[in-house]
């Protein structure tokens, strides 16, 4: 009995089909967006410039050979690692307002997957890391299909000059595309798609070599320093204790985006009210932070070491750079330094290159009750912490005042459930604050909806705030000169705000607070929106230039 013979008609169809899917495959990755913003129907009208290119550069080689097997291996890896790193800036863009940058975010990764394993348990982050492993994997064998479709169709004899020929216009009109959408010049006609996907590739290299031009100048502006060995320094604020207090995700989006603002205007006016009434100064001005989203220890190494840490290569430039940040030269100029950091629970060796005499882990603070997600301690255990640890210490022991820096953690994501103030002399060891641990919904149920993490994230910003307010009240018989400021704004999609300001509040004896108003900083709690913008990295000086009376020529 012969074998069924297949009609002409579906041996001509199949193959047709086949290469309609492969090209739609190319399509769909090379018109892949890197930013939420790009995210609509009609970025798939945008033509991608390279489809034609790779199409009919496969179409023109032999179907067969090594040669063909090392162009098609060498497209598919170029297309995998672009989808990814176009999948990364998603990301980065959706949370830190700016692109992935391969040199300086790699650690992003695990510090991703302590938060996720945090908010929604190691197996369900387990699962979600191996499905995206499996999807990495299944697009390179989509793309070595597709690519092999596209190479199987070997042109010949005239097709395959023409389509050689060819290939030199289609890869000018890519890059002229590219410059063009770069800026490096202009076009006198509008070009018919978008080499989108080789464009990103071309800023990833351009920005490879930027940031190690960048970190060249940084190490070289580390090494001059005014202020090294510059006395007396602090001289002006006596033996008053300095408390530089972060409050997680406090940007200029609370006090301005109308979701946030009423409840934070209240607040700050009821603490001024309370603490004006009890003899304490205020004044309140911006900060402008170097970035977005989260990385909070990048601000508090601008401030405190007065250079633009923006990233984290050159966070480790600026440790190892041998500048003295402002607890290196308090601590030179009889302060104790000190550290309060609830958010470390792993092994902190930058420490050692701050200028802390001590460091205060979550482990050291003493809590005993539940963690809130990942959130290990409410913010009035931590201040709670910092007086029985550091302030009020062995009584009757003299001690040197301090200078302390206090991470404030209760406004990390993911924003729930949000503490409540309990009585100062009720905090104990922090088992008052288990009920609240386990109230509410768990972030998996809140995170489903947007409006939501962001109602979550005003009530915890307003919980610090008024954790701050509430333990200057309560040192206001010797009140500690405190500089209350955010790290950073919140996610974009929370703060709905791509600026980088953060709001900053100074408490104290009006003999200390009052040296602000020559920063252009307004009495109160509540910062103009007229207020001069200062650099994170220009404090450092500014505030040794206000408190010293070292001769100093910055």
């Amino acid at each position: 009995m012969t074998a069924p013979v297949r009609s002409s008609a579906a041996v001509r169809i199949w193959p047709a089909l086949g290469l309609i899917v492969a090209t739609m495959v190319l399509y769909l990755v090379l018109a892949m967006p890197n930013h939420p913003l790009a995210l609509a129907p009609d970025i798939l009208l945008v033509f991608p410039l390279e489809l034609p290119v790779i199409a009919i550069g496969l179409a023109v080689l032999p179907p067969s050979g090594k040669a063909t097997t090392a162009i098609r291996a060498g497209i598919v890896a170029f297309l995998v690692v672009l989808t990814l790193l176009k999948a990364a800036d998603f990301a980065t863009f959706a949370t830190y307002n700016r692109g992935f940058n391969p040199v300086v975010d790699m650690h992003l990764l695990p510090a991703a997957w302590n938060l996720g394993s945090g908010t929604v348990g190691t197996f369900l982050a387990s699962a979600i890391v191996l499905g995206a492993l499996v999807c990495i994997v299944a697009l390179a064998m989509i793309l070595w299909w597709a690519t092999g479709r596209w190479a199987r169709l070997e042109a010949k004899g005239w097709l395959r000059t023409s389509g050689a020929l060819a290939l030199l216009p289609l890869c000018a009109v890519a890059v002229a595309e590219i410059g063009a959408a770069m800026r490096h010049w202009s076009l006198p006609v509008d070009m018919p798609g978008a080499a989108f996907t080789t464009r990103v590739a071309v800023e990833r290299a351009e920005m490879l070599s930027q940031t190690v031009t960048r970190l060249r100048t940084f190490n070289e502006a580390a090494a001059t320093d005014p202020y090294a060995d510059a006395a007396p320094l602090f001289d002006l604020i006596t033996d008053r204790d300095v408390l530089l207090t972060y409050i997680e995700s406090y940007g200029a989006s609370s006090l301005t985006n109308p979701r946030y603002a009423p409840t934070h205007h209240a607040t700050l006016r009821q603490i001024e009210a309370e603490l004006s009434g009890l003899g304490l100064a205020m004044r309140s001005g911006w900060l402008e932070a170097p970035m977005i989203g989260g990385q909070s220890w990048l601000s508090h190494a601008t401030l405190s070491t007065g250079l633009w840490v923006p990233d984290q290569r050159t966070y480790g430039a600026a440790l190892i750079s041998g500048r003295k940040s402002l607890f290196h030269l308090a601590q030179q100029n009889g302060f104790e330094t000190v550290a309060v950091m609830p958010a470390i629970t792993m092994d902190w060796p930058e420490a050692d290159f701050m200028g802390f005499s001590e460091v205060y882990e979550a482990t050291d603070l003493g809590y005993g009750g539940l963690p809130f997600n990942w959130v290990t301690m409410p913010d009035q255990f931590t201040l709670s912490a910092l007086d029985r640890l550091v302030l009020d210490g062995v009584p009757g022991r003299d001690r040197p005042p301090v200078f302390a820096q206090v991470a404030l953690i209760s406004s990390h994501a993911p924003w729930t459930p949000v503490p409540e103030l309990v009585p100062w002399e009720d905090v104990g060891d922090g088992q008052i604050f288990n009920a609240a641990a386990q109230s509410g919904d768990p972030p998996e149920v809140v995170w489903r909806d947007r409006d939501r993490v962001r109602d979550q994230f005003r009530q915890a910003i307003d919980y610090s705030l008024r954790t701050v307010g509430n333990y200057a009240a309560r040192r206001a018989d010797d009140p500690p000169f405190m500089i209350v400021l955010g790290d950073h704004q919140p996610a974009l999609f929370v703060s709905e705000d791509a600026g980088r300001l953060v709001p900053i509040h100074v408490i104290g004896p009006a003999t200390l607070v009052d040296r602000f108003a020559d920063w252009g900083w307004n009495p109160g709690m509540l910062p103009d929106t007229d207020v001069p913008v200062i650099k994170m990295d220009d404090f450092r000086n500014r505030f040794l230039a206000t408190f010293s009376t070292a001769n100093v020529t910055p």
